[in-house]
């Protein structure tokens, strides 16, 4: 079937029904009625974002509950460049125009002119300002002639060593990121193809160790190491390939909408029903329905399985062509799939794969005062102890007697999302997911309260409690029950080197035809860019299932890195 076929002949449009309005849910949504479909998206909450949902408060406060750093905005730019039934997948993955560093984050410019059109992107200067426990600070802004300054006044036994790293890193990210990031590992083949390039880059053993081999000072090892946190992985598990994240951050940036992060989801929702797309919200889905070939339920896992529609949680069914899951893979495998229709994707397997950590999230709002915050919009806060915390949040499941922080406080940049004369801010504490049995409803008090006294005693925020005017925070029940994650998860699996590329959940189901994968559990992986990659992955996963051949873009054929038929697939 042709892309001309699926899109204008009359009542032969397939359809399409997608669990979850996150960024990846919708990034997909926009993708498939470029392609053709008639997809609906079906959200059990009340509005769209999944983990990226904006809260806003009777007291005039905007929370982003969820993500907060943007990377890579012509990844956005494609999105909203896409046209209804134009069977386009978007243009190059990495035209050149999109790869120069430095110089247009430094000039003010964050989105292409269709972005422009749904959301206000700007750059944020420093990317983060990252304290240590002596109460020194590195700006890491992405700058090579700051950041060799930085290093040199904190660390300069180290400046030789962050020339080999950023070489090194560079390598990675050409290959890794560049040349690999649109791979999808479907087979073993396509994986070991790529295994001896990674070896090669010494990709595989541990982050940690590997910014080890560069630092002897344990500041740079930790100023290198830490983004993994922010996308669910720790630092002493996750495979070195994520020393790409950063040139990723490096070369494009890092970005805010005006709004918040939920100003960028509702772009998203306004560009997917201009496209001709749905979004119903208070729509749970119970069951996926799978049948045979013969559309009788499916008994044992033999044979072929097709996803028929679903469930939702009103009893009402719903069909369509093809179903994709945005919410948590685990779950979705567990609680909407009968064990019949699961050979890969069993118990077994599901229930022993590794999850990411979870979080206790404040959000809060107080007063301004005369004196300027030392803060900047993105501060990473970290504790005495880095190893040994890691260990104790990933491997033995217990809150220590310190902890690490990510505190937002997007008011220094967008004075919107408070009243007049107030910040808002979150901060978010790294813990242990649910399987550490802890009783959340007396722990994430008495956390919360660790922390208040943190930021007032330590200087951060003078007197916070004196100015407090709002505080709320969530722990990981709220994962667990309002996102519907398993043990309260926040990120997906773990991202560790046995849950990487093909052992990572396959975005076309293994087990069930007609059924998608998409988002942070899915491939390539967790964080705001990789949820919009996985959605490219899994559209052109059902563009090949479908046959749809998207057109030549931008001067670029539909081949290997820009269209459905990629030989990595």
């Amino acid at each position: 079937m042709t892309a001309s076929t699926v899109s204008t002949t009359p009542g032969k449009r397939k359809t399409a029904l997608i669990i979850g309005s996150g960024i990846g849910g919708l990034s997909l949504g926009i993708r498939l009625q470029s392609l053709g479909f008639d997809t609906t998206i079906l959200e059990r909450l009340d509005k769209a974002g999944g983990r990226a949902y904006q809260k806003r408060t009777e007291d005039g406060y905007v929370f982003d509950m969820g993500p907060t750093v943007i990377t890579v905005p012509h990844f956005i730019e494609e999105l909203f460049a896409l046209e209804r039934d134009a069977g386009m997948l978007g243009g190059a993955d990495y035209p050149p125009a999109v790869l120069a560093p430095d110089a247009r984050v430094r000039e003010g410019e964050s989105g292409g002119p269709r972005t422009r059109e749904y959301v206000n992107l700007v750059p944020i200067l420093p990317f983060y300002r990252i304290y240590f426990d002596d109460g020194t600070f590195f700006d890491y802004d992405g700058d090579p002639v700051s950041t060799r300054r930085q290093i040199g006044e904190l660390a300069p036994e180290d400046l030789a060593g962050y020339e080999r790293f950023h070489d090194d890193a560079r390598a990675i990210f050409e290959r890794g990121f560049l040349e690999l990031g649109y791979t999808h590992f479907g087979d073993v083949a396509t994986m070991l193809k790529v295994v001896p390039d990674l070896m090669r880059l010494d990709a595989v053993r541990t982050l940690f160790s590997f910014t080890g081999k560069y630092f002897t000072n344990p500041k740079m090892q930790q100023v290198f190491s830490f983004e993994t946190l922010l996308v669910g992985g720790n630092p002493l598990s996750v495979p070195a390939i994520y020393a790409m994240i950063h040139f990723v951050e490096k070369t494009w940036g890092i970005h805010y909408a005006m709004g918040g992060t939920g100003a960028l989801v509702q772009g998203f929702v306004r560009k997917f029903q201009e496209l001709g797309g749905r979004i119903e919200y208070g729509q749970g889905v119970q069951e996926i329905l799978v049948t045979d070939d013969r559309g009788r339920p499916v008994r044992h896992p033999l044979g072929r399985r097709v996803a028929r529609g679903v469930r939702l949680e009103s009893g009402q069914e719903r069909h369509a062509d093809i179903v994709v899951s945005n919410g948590d893979w685990a779950n979705t495998y567990l609680k909407r799939l009968p064990a019949a229709a699961r050979l890969v994707n069993s118990d077994l397997r599901v229930k022993a794969a590794r999850q990411s950590m979870s979080l206790l999230v404040i959000y809060f709002g107080f007063r301004k005062t005369d004196t300027d915050l030392k803060l900047r919009h993105h501060n990473i806060i970290l504790g005495p102890r880095y190893q040994e915390l890691l260990t104790e949040i990933f491997g033995k499941k217990v809150l220590g007697r310190d902890f690490s922080q990510y505190l937002h406080v997007p008011t220094l940049t967008d004075p919107s999302l408070a009243p007049e004369g107030h910040h808002a801010a979150y901060t978010l504490v790294p813990v242990p997911h649910n399987a550490s049995g802890l009783d959340w409803t007396v722990e994430g008090p008495k956390l919360v309260e660790r922390v208040y006294t943190f930021l007032e005693e330590r200087g951060y925020i003078p007197d916070l409690r004196a100015r407090l005017t709002h505080s709320e925070f969530i722990t990981p029940d709220y994962f667990e029950g309002t996102l519907d994650s398993y043990l309260g998860n926040a990120f997906g699996p773990e991202p560790t080197l046995i849950q990487s590329a093909f052992f990572r959940p396959h975005n076309r189901s293994e087990d069930v035809g007609n059924l998608y994968m998409v988002g942070a559990g899915a491939q390539p992986g967790g964080g705001t860019p990789s949820v919009m990659m996985s959605a490219k992955m899994t559209a052109r996963l059902i563009a090949q299932d479908f046959g749809i051949h998207p057109s030549v873009r931008d001067g670029v054929p539909a081949t290997e890195g820009s269209g459905a038929e990629s030989a990595a697939d």
